[in-house]
């Protein structure tokens, strides 16, 4: 239909053309007139109107833009489903790496308690090591002290002066061998001493030398009143200078616990043997 008004407008023009070109003078109002009336006969006639067309282009840009709203849609969806995997597959990743830590952690404090308990287990080896060295230090000391007729009771060991002297010449006696006058510390000791020495009147490290009635050993320890060992009717500081004490005392006879006496510290006419010890 554009094509054939097209073709006619083209037919009009090449008339007028032609008209003028001859020199054929007609009437210009005439003329006009029915070039306007052609004109109009040609659109008048025309099928296709100009709403036709808009509405046509509108309709076009319409599905246009319907198409690219419906693919941008289409776009945030995807979007979104890639964001929801993502954020899951990172929960899941998160809960995973929650669970491996809380794993590792427990792990971790198992081995710290097992390395704290190996720890322990070799102080204590170390400990019953240093402690099995000691004892057997101790028994090869024994050993050599029984090999040289030493006495020995439990953590100590015991010997006698060889020659008969005052309280205060045994002691020193004691001490210059690295030891010191006897001192009892349970009836079990007083029973040994007794069995061993018997009858035999020793110098023990008991003395009031410094304040009578007052007795205490060399260590400066008193004498507690369960651990006296008195023979009847001992101590008795016969005429007031007996300030040293003897185990083993004469009138006991075969007693062999309460044997104690007491008799002059440094009486020139009075000596007797004192027993020394010293501890391993």
């Amino acid at each position: 239909m554009a094509s054939t008004r097209l073709k006619k407008i083209k037919e009009l023009k090449m008339n007028e053309d032609i008209y003028a070109n001859s020199g054929i003078i007609t009437d210009n109002t005439s003329t006009h007139s029915d070039n306007s009336n052609d004109y109009e006969d040609i659109y008048d006639n025309e099928d296709v109107p100009e709403t036709d067309v808009t509405r046509s282009h509108k309709e076009t840009m319409t599905s246009a833009g319907s198409r690219y709203y419906r693919l941008a849609a289409v776009c945030l969806g995807l979007l979104c489903v890639l964001l929801l995997t993502g954020i899951t597959v990172l929960w899941i990743k998160f809960n995973n790496l929650t669970i491996e830590r809380e794993q590792l952690q427990s792990s971790y404090t198992s081995l710290t308690i097992e390395r704290d308990q190996i720890q322990t287990n070799n102080d204590n080896m170390k400990n019953e090591m240093g402690q099995l060295q000691k004892e057997k230090e101790t028994l090869q000391k024994k050993l050599s002290l029984l090999e040289q007729g030493k006495i020995i009771f439990r953590d100590s060991f015991y010997y006698t002066s060889t020659e008969k002297k005052s309280w205060s010449e045994s002691r020193k006696d004691c001490k210059e061998r690295g030891a010191e006058l006897v001192i009892i510390n349970s009836r079990e000791e007083q029973e040994f001493i007794g069995k061993v020495f018997g009858s035999t009147e020793a110098w023990i490290g008991l003395t009031d030398i410094h304040s009578e009635g007052d007795w205490k050993w060399v260590d400066g320890s008193a004498l507690p009143t369960s651990k006296k060992f008195w023979f009847n009717g001992e101590p008795n500081d016969y005429e007031g200078n007996e300030d040293c004490a003897v185990s083993g005392y004469r009138v006991a006879g075969s007693e062999r616990v309460s044997t104690w006496a007491d008799y002059p510290c440094n009486h020139q006419q009075i000596k007797f043997i004192g027993i020394c010890e010293k501890n391993f």
